[in-house]
């Protein structure tokens, strides 16, 4: 591989980190108006708080975890703590330090799982 090609490949990489920051940061003030008016029940587990959850929400997470790599856990386990989706944390912080997931949205994966199979798959989650 020559030099030119690693800098272009490089220049696309932080490209599309940067475009996934700002759509992230779009969905996060569209998901923080949604979030007031939700009820999830304290005791809800990763699937039923998924059915509670909006798509906006988990897109925003896989934007998050894609624009920020690693240093996503952090911040995606703050927001979904203050935010009181704890179910929803743990999966979120673990799927953000695993390495090379970034680019596979695991959380809206698991949002169409979880309304398509229902609850089978808190078997598999939980």
């Amino acid at each position: 591989m020559s030099v030119d090609m690693l800098r272009d490949i490089g220049l696309f990489v932080f490209g599309a980190m940067a475009i996934s920051f700002i759509l992230a940061m779009i969905l996060f003030f569209l998901v923080i108006r949604r979030l007031k008016r939700m009820d999830i029940p304290p005791n809800a587990g990763f699937s039923e708080t998924l059915l509670y959850t909006p798509l906006l929400l988990v897109l925003f997470i896989d934007f998050l975890d894609f624009a920020l790599d690693i240093l996503a856990a952090p911040f995606t386990w703050v927001i979904l703590d203050r935010l009181g989706l704890k179910a929803l944390r743990g999966f979120a912080t673990f799927e953000a330090l695993l390495p090379f997931t970034q680019i596979v949205p695991t959380m809206t994966l698991a949002w169409f799982g979880v309304r398509l199979f229902g609850s089978r798959l808190d078997m598999v989650l939980e």
